[in-house]
Formats: C-alpha cells, structure tokens, sequence
C-alpha cells in the first residue's frame, strides 16, 4: 500500500470522481484508476460503485475513508516533526553529568538554553565522573561532560578541574601557601568522595606517586556533607574545583605534586559512532561560549599551577 494510492482515494472521494481527481492531483485519468484497482486488489474490499460515469463510496470506503484521511494526517505531522528536527527546531537531548556540574554549571546555562530553544526538551543523567563516559558509550546519553582522557570520543575543552583541599579557616595549612603539596596530608584526617568519583582516582594516583598511606575517615557522594564536617574539624575534604564552596568557615586550596597540579580538563564529550542532532552541537557551541567567561571553580584555582590542556581535544 502507498501513499501515492491512499492520497488518491481521498482525492476521488473529495472532488466527486476520477477525472477531477486526476486534474486535482495532475494525473491522467488512467493513472488514477490504476492506482485506485491496485489499492482495492491489495485490501480486498471495493472502494467505489461505478453508476456509469458517477462514482459513490461503497460502504467499505466510507469506513476506510476515515482511517486513510487519519494516516495521511498522522504522516504529515511526521514529516514536519522531521523537518523540525532536522532544522534543529525541536528535539530530545540527554546530558551527562556530575552533581556538583549539574548545581554549579547546568542550572544556571539551561535556563538561558530553554528560553532561545524552547522546543529542545534536555534530559540529565546525573552519575560519577568516572561512570559517565560508559554511559556515553551505551547510548544513554548523546552528550556527557566529563573528565578528559577517555579514548573513543569526540568533544570540546570546558575548563580546568583542580583537586582541592577543604580546611577550617583555623587549620594550620591553610596558612601555608596558595598551593598544598599532597605529601603534607599524610597524617591528616581526610574525607573523601566516593568510588565512582574521578575526583576519588586523581587523589590516589597522587598518593601512590607522592608514597603516602591517606587516612581516610568518610567516603562520601555529597560534597556539602564534606565541606560541612571540614568546616566542624572533623577533617579535610578533598573535592574537586567545580564542588561549590562557601566563601565563610573554611579555606579551598589547590592541590598539588611536586608543584605540578592535579586534576583534568572537563569537556563536553559525544560518540563519534553514533549520530548528534543540529541542537546537540548547537548545545555544545553554547555551553562552550558560556565557560569563557566563567566556569565552576576558577575562583579557588586562579593561583594553581595550570593543567596541561589535553591535545586530543581542541576548541
């Protein structure tokens, strides 16, 4: 069955016959009863009575009359949903990201986002920085922001992202410097993001290259929880840059290895194997627009030691 066919049989029913049908749709006058012979042969049922050279639905055709003119309108509605889509219009867009990227970059850039394109509706999919980019890969998302260094993607540089040190205003290192070399909390109480976290990793790679056992008292997937126990003295949060820290009680220091800093670049990720709608990239031009002039974190990382811009991602 075609379109061609079912848009016929309505022409003829409209316009009251074969040869205004045919001028209707600019056919001869065969080629419509062609079609129309084809569509009764394929659906078994008689569509029309011929009383010489008047034509009346039979009442099989009144019946399906009603479900063809309901086809073709639900295949226009698909046709412009389609061109909408294409012109980056309207769409579903799924974004990966972290909680404290979600509270610090995206509530405040999907407002703005919404407002110019109201017709993209953005899902997040919130998971730890190390889990998001198998997500990226499943497909459960068209979009992660991520740490760089996974192989496999395509993406865009965001910003850099610092490990911290969290202190009490009070506490004695953070009177030190503007940087604290990762060997000095070998002995101190510390409060860790959970397994999950790429902050979690950096932190104990820079363990195992500074030699040093950390004495970990928390583990945990809520970064104010941290910041507030740091706060109290409980002990000393290592988050990293994009968390949001408040500017009263406690001293954010970058954190560092033999003055080198650690940390990655975020990025705004995609799979190259899998297609990304005009809006995705639309998404991604913007975003990255809106971190040149601010980005979670920079407030606390201006003085660190600067991350080496991964060459695998360029903007």
């Amino acid at each position: 069955m075609k379109l061609s066919q079912m848009r016929t049989f309505v022409a003829i029913a409209e316009h009251g016959g074969f040869a205004r049908a045919a001028t209707r749709l600019n056919l001869t006058q065969s080629a419509v009863s062609r079609q129309i012979g084809d569509l009764e042969s394929e659906l078994g049922v008689p569509l029309f009575d011929r009383v010489g050279r008047r034509v009346r639905l039979t009442s099989e055709g009144e019946d399906l009359l009603r479900q063809t003119r309901r086809l073709l309108e639900d295949v226009e509605r698909l046709s412009e949903r389609a061109q909408a889509l294409k012109s980056g219009r309207t769409g579903l867009l799924r974004v990966g990201a972290t909680p404290q990227v979600i509270e610090n970059l995206l509530a405040g850039f999907l407002g703005a986002h919404r407002q110019r394109h109201p017709g993209i509706e953005v899902h997040l999919i919130e998971d730890g920085g190390a889990r998001l980019p198998s997500r990226l890969e499943r497909g459960d998302t068209h979009l992660s922001i991520m740490p760089a260094g996974y192989e496999g993607f395509s993406g865009r540089l965001l910003y850099p992202m610092h490990l911290l040190a969290v202190l009490p205003e009070t506490h004695p290192l953070g009177k030190k410097s503007k940087a604290l070399e990762i060997a000095e909390l070998a002995d101190e109480p510390l409060i860790l993001m959970s397994p999950g976290a790429a902050s979690l990793m950096w932190f104990e790679f820079a363990c195992q290259a500074a030699h040093i056992r950390p004495r970990v008292l928390l583990h945990s997937s809520v970064p104010h929880t941290m910041i507030e126990l740091a706060k109290s003295g409980f002990g000393i949060a290592v988050v990293p840059s994009p968390v949001r820290i408040p500017r009263e009680g406690v001293r954010a220091m970058p954190l560092v290895h033999r003055a080198t800093a650690i940390g990655r670049w975020a990025v705004v990720a995609w799979s190259p194997q899998r297609f990304l709608a005009t809006y995705g990239m639309r998404f991604v031009d913007e975003l990255v627009k809106s971190v040149r002039r601010s980005y979670p974190g920079h407030e606390f990382t201006r003085n660190a030691p600067p991350l080496r811009r991964p060459p695998e991602f360029s903007n």
